[in-house]
This record gives structure tokens, sequence and C-alpha cells, in this order.
């Protein structure tokens, strides 16, 4: 790290925090031999401070003043962001608008960016001290900082609003600390933008909920199709083939190859009919710039990997006369080809299931990129599969996975990690409850990072941006298409996206498939777990966001049943009288309204606030809508002797039956699947198996009665599922 740079200029009004340890002062250990910021240096360096999260980079942990041009406003500058990074201390606590909780050190970094800017845009002003700024002087700095501008200081469009508000947030809070700061200070009384709040100021609404789209299902689909292919078929095969490039790449010794050597390498090549090792394009192009001949038949062989054979070092350019004519003859007979997977073992396609060869030969630099694009896959599962944030996918390390117990039934994986989010400096140890597929991936991601050392990062500090889109065009490109892969459409993903995903695929589909080969139940009850394991840990939340997403679903659709009804489509099953008579009782009390305010229609949001109440009694089986209103009238609960519960138990759900059951038009294609299914199964068994014979005529009967109803109370028949 950079060391600190003395600031106190000759001249400058002494600071009460002079020659405080910010570290100490925070209660951040520091490493062996760390180097402790002082308060009067004039950059902070907490690169060696013990604990720092993963994705902090060493720029994000490195505060310079220097950029301030101010003397003076330096000073002002540090005792800003000591308050706002230490809002605990004595001379800071007592300030009556200080802020209390403190800042983390990348909101450090970015205030001080943005307090750089606006004290720099007062000196290029003409402001010669903070207590000549007034109102116009905020106003113009906050129009010339919506300006979005390139780098020859066009104008190409304006910032986002969450830049301005952060930009309004640093002017503002100066007036909040003025108390605090030695060398200048707004003058007394002067609020920017008369205490309004930075938000209101930037223009920024009020949020209405999560604005974070979801990953397209036809994005979704093949993209976690294709991690998964590569981090469970193919996956071993890549840290096997990367191993063997690390091992086989020992330097050799330093001597010259003689052109005997080279010759023995060149018999046992066209002995046994093995091509020689094609030089990398790089590598071309390089000998072409140092003037080789664009034609020479050399051009494509590896000089490099000949002296190896021959256990030497190198071949120098006053050599290659002696061995052309050899190399030359050799590579007519036996000819070039890439070095590493020239053997490869057959894997089945993703989409077939034929037999290809898992890779085709490939480079050295081939090998590094394929296993980038593996553990990309791995990130990807992981983070599809358990809504993990960055920063917590950034702190798994190795040996973080917690195998099953030993005879636990339901062989759940566990990885220990750490949270970063909302937690002080160095985070709080956590633990997610994960399914199988993610415990596999986070082990392949051990292997293929090659990192040494039992707490090395899993998958270290990472741009997803950037990983991401090589990831999909090498799925989308030939080696994707040679095994097979669907191609993945071109839209922005983003780790958030695939966490918001997560959520409502948990939410809306309980019981279909998030993508290929993933059971969404197997997913919630692993979350579920995890939350029981620690209710306030980072599952618990992400249970939070499903639980949201869930009563949306469930107000959503009660709407559009009610809507059903008024358009005469009813409910069928045996709470069907009980729904209607709840819908009956909706449409009266909006006729009411409507007849005393004849000019005012009745909205979904009204609508909503009158079935409110009833959606959180849905609950989503496979076949039918379970309305658990009254415990005691539960059938799966008496089925199951625990009346008193609070949840319905819905696998053990027999809606035929269930007074508190309906069936509606969106089941209809289960309940035909079911007929048709009995009645495949009623023609394959023979006459011997009377009770067998009994028991799928009684569940087909059940299955048609089902369909009648459904039929009766939308109003039309299928014939073709008799």
């Amino acid at each position: 790290m950079t060391p600190g740079i003395a600031a106190a200029a000759p001249g400058d009004a002494a600071s009460p925090f002079s020659g405080t340890d910010l570290c100490a002062e925070a209660g951040w250990r520091l490493r062996a031999g760390g180097r402790r910021p002082v308060f009067d240096d004039d950059v902070w360096c907490f690169g060696d401070v013990d604990g720092l999260a993963v994705q902090l980079s060493e720029g994000d942990v490195r505060m310079d003043f220097t950029a301030i041009c101010d003397p003076r406003w330096r000073l002002v500058a540090k005792e800003y962001l000591l308050a706002r990074m230490l809002p605990g201390h004595e001379l800071v606590a007592v300030l009556p608008h200080a802020y209390r909780i403190p800042l983390a050190l990348r909101s450090c970094k970015r205030r001080l960016a943005e307090l750089t800017g606006w004290l720099n845009w007062l000196t290029a002003s003409g402001a010669g001290s903070l207590s000549q700024v007034s109102q116009q002087h905020c106003d113009r700095y906050l129009h010339h900082r919506r300006a979005r501008r390139d780098r020859s200081g066009a104008v190409p469009g304006s910032v986002d609003e969450s830049v301005v508000r952060l930009a309004a947030a640093v002017v503002i809070e100066l007036a909040l600390y003025g108390e605090l700061f030695t060398a200048d200070a707004y003058a007394p009384g002067f609020r920017p933008w008369d205490g309004r709040s930075s938000a209101r100021v930037a223009g920024m609404r009020a949020p209405e909920g999560n604005k974070t789209p979801v990953v397209r299902q036809e994005v979704l689909q093949p993209m976690l199709a294709a991690a998964l292919y590569l981090a469970g078929t193919i996956g071993s095969r890549i840290v096997a083939l990367g191993e063997q490039v690390r091992r086989q790449r020992t330097p050799a010794g330093g001597h010259r190859a003689s052109a005997a050597d080279i010759a023995e390498v060149l018999g046992r090549h066209r002995r046994h009919g093995e091509p020689l090792e094609a030089a990398p394009p790089h590598l071309a192009r390089a000998r072409i710039a140092r003037g080789w001949d664009p034609g020479d038949p050399l051009l494509g062989v590896s000089l490099a990997a000949l002296a190896r054979q021959a256990g030497a070092g190198r071949i120098t350019p006053s050599d290659l006369p002696a061995l052309r004519l050899l190399i030359t003859r050799a590579m007519h007979e036996v000819g070039t080809e890439k070095p590493w997977g020239r053997d490869a073992g057959a894997v089945p396609r993703a989409d077939s299931g034929e037999p290809v060869p898992w890779t085709l030969p490939l480079h050295e630099r081939d090998v590094r990129d394929l296993t980038g694009f593996a553990g990309t896959a791995c990130l990807l599962v992981v983070a599809t599969l358990t809504g993990m944030r960055e920063s917590e996918l950034m702190e798994l390390r190795s040996g973080c996975r917690r195998p099953p117990a030993a005879g636990d039934p339901f062989a759940r994986h566990r990885l220990a990690g750490t949270l970063i989010k909302g937690q002080p400096l160095g985070g709080t140890e956590e633990e997610w409850v994960v399914i199988e597929q993610a415990g596999q991936a986070v082990a392949l991601a051990e292997q293929l990072s090659g990192r040494a050392g039992t707490d090395a990062p899993v998958f270290g500090r990472f741009s997803f941006p950037v990983r991401y889109p090589w990831f999909r065009a090498w799925v989308n490109g030939p080696g994707g298409r040679r095994l097979g892969l669907a191609p993945i459409p071109g839209d922005t993903v983003t780790l958030r996206m695939l966490r918001r995903t997560l959520a409502r695929e948990l939410a809306y589909r309980p019981g279909g498939l998030l993508a290929a080969k993933i059971h969404l139940k197997h997913v919630s009850a692993a979350t579920t777990e995890g939350y029981a394991s620690r209710p306030g840990g980072a599952q618990a939340k992400l249970l939070a966001e499903i639980g949201e997403h869930e009563a949306e679903r469930n107000l959503q659709l009660v709407l559009t049943e009610f809507r059903n009804y008024q358009d005469g489509v009813m409910p069928a099953g045996p709470g069907a009288r009980e729904l209607t008579e709840f819908f009956s009782s909706v449409d009266g009390d909006l006729s009411g309204h409507a007849g005393t305010a004849p000019n005012v229609l009745a909205s979904d949001q009204q609508v909503l606030n009158l079935l409110g109440k009833r959606a959180g009694a849905l609950h989503l089986g496979l076949a039918n809508y379970c309305w658990f209103t009254d415990p005691s009238r539960a059938l799966c609960l008496k089925l199951a002797g625990t009346p008193g519960a609070s949840q319905p138990l819905i696998g053990m759900c027999d809606s035929a039956r269930c007074p508190q059951a309906t069936h509606h038009p969106r089941h209809r294609a289960a309940w035909a699947k079911t007929a048709e299914d009995h009645a495949v199964f009623l023609g394959q068994i023979g006459r011997t198996r009377k009770a067998e014979h009994a028991r799928l005529n009684a569940e087909l009967k059940r299955a048609h009665r089902v369909l009648d109803a459904i039929d009766a109370a939308a109003g039309h028949n299928h014939e073709e599922t008799r």
C-alpha cells in the first residue's frame, strides 16, 4: 500500500483529531507489520486492516485527500469523513444532527469522491471560503453534476438520480457537521435547499416495491442448463486437464537443444504418427512481427514444445537453419495439432445424449479460458440456487462445505461463509443450507480455482458483468453448439436479478421447475431449513422476500378468480359455494360503493383491499386451491392427526373431499392428465389384479367427476378426456 503523506500545511489550524489512530479508534485489527493510517496523513490506507471483505479492492480502501485543491478544505474533508466513519467518537457523538451509524469503507470512498468534486468546483467558481456558499452555488453545482460528460467534455446525457442524490447529500451533510470543522465551514444557520432531504433534492420518488427485474424463463432455462452441464458433466474433466497442463509445463533446463536431440524427438513423432504441437495464434503473429515470412511452413509449429520434449530450454534462431529441413519433413508427414485434450473421452450431448468428445484439442490459453467458463458455471449454479449476494459469494472459502451428517435421510448440505451487507467490518459468520447441486458446484469451483490453502477464496473477487457475457459467448459459440447446449439470449443478467428470480420462482411456481433438473421444492426446503437454523441470517432475508412475492401472487390469483366470477366462470369443488358467497359479498360491497359515488369506478386496488384477507388464506396445490380459513375443517390435518396446525399439509390434500378446496379452469389440465394416466394403467394391468383395478377405476371416476364439475362451472365441456 502507498504510505500516507503528512498533510499539515503551515498556518493551518490544528484539528482536535490530530494524531488520531483511525484503526484503533474504530476497533479494527491490523495484520502483522501493517501500517496504521493516522488522521494527519493526506492518504488514509486501510489495506492492512485484518478481515476486509474480499469484494473490496485496493482503491476501495484508499482515501486520497490530495486531489482537493485547497489545503484548508482537505482538513474539512478529513474531519467530515472521520465523523461519518467514527460516529461514536466523543467529539462527534455530541453533535445534534450527526449520523449515528458508521459508513462502510466503500461508502466513505464514494463520499470523498463526491466531496472532492464539490470543493474543487467551488474553487473553480471563485469561492474563497465555505462561508461564502449560497443556495445559488448549490443549485448551480447540482445542475453541473446532473450532466454526464464524456472524455471530450461533451454532454451526451444525464447521470442516474442516485448519483445526483449522493452529490446533494455531501453538500447537505457539510452543514450538519459545521460545528466540528476547524479550518472552514458554511455560514451559521445556512442549510442547503432549506433542509430538504437529498432524495427530494434529486427528484427521487419513494420506491414502489423491488425494481430489480427477473430473468426471463427463455434466458434462465438455457443459462442454468448450460451451467449445470459444465459443472456436472465435464467439470471434473476440465479440472484434470488443467492439472495436466500445470504438471507438464514445468520449466525445462536452460541449455540449448542439439540437432541430435531434436532429430530424436521428431523421429518419435514420425514412428508413432503423433502430430507436432501447433504454435498458438498469438505466437505466429509475434513471429510475423519479428520478420518471419507469412508463408513459412514452420510458422505454425511450436519450437518450444520440441525443445521441451528434448529436455532442453530452447531452440535459438541460429539453430533453426540446421533443423528446418528435419522439422518441415516431420510436419508434412504427421501434421500439427493443438497439444491438450487430443484424446478426450466421450460425454453425452446435452440435447440428444449422443456421445461426443468432451473437447476438441486446445492450446494452453484455451484450457485457461475453459477453466474460467467452468468457474463461471459454478458461480451461476450457486447464485441461482441459493440467492446469495455477490459479497457473500466472494466470501466463500476453501473448506466452506459442511457435508451432511451421518445418517441424515434428507442429505442437507451447508456452506459456511460470511455475511457482509449491513454488518460491521469483517462481516458476521453465516451458514447457508443448500441443495446438493450447489454444494457440488462449490466443490468443483475449489478445484478449478487452483488456489492453495484451506482458507483461499473459492471464487475470489470477480466482475460478474464481465464473466457472464464471456460464458454466454462460449455457450452460443462452436464449443457450446458441439456439446448440444441451447443458445442463451443476449439479455442482461445480474446477480441481483438471479436472487429476485429465485424468490419469485419459489413464490409463484412451488410445484414446477426452476430450470433443467432443479426441483423448486428442494430449494424451498433448504431455504426454509436455513431460516429455521438461523432465524436472523441471510436465508431469513431471502425467505422474507419470498413471502412478499407469495402475498403479491395470492392477491393477483384471488383478483383473477374474482374477475372470472364476475364474468360467469364459477369455481368448482367442495369449497366452491363458500368462495362464491364470499365473492358475492365483495361484489355487493363494490356495488354499494358505486351507488353512493356514481362517478367513481372500483379500481383493482379497491378490490384487492376487500380480497386481501382471503388472499392470506390461499395455498396452492398442484391441482386445486386450498382456502385455509379454518384449521378444524382441513381434511389433511384430520388425516395427519394435527387439527391445530397453522398451515395445511398441501402434499396430503384430497381436494375432491376437503371442504376448503376449490377447482378452477387452470387446474383442468392436471386433472385431465390424471384421468388419461389412470385410463392407460387400467388397460395395462391384468384381470387377476382385481383390487388394483377397483382402486384405479375409482380414481378415474373421481377425476372425471372433478372435470365435469370444472366444465359445468365454467360453462363448457371437453369430451376429449373421456
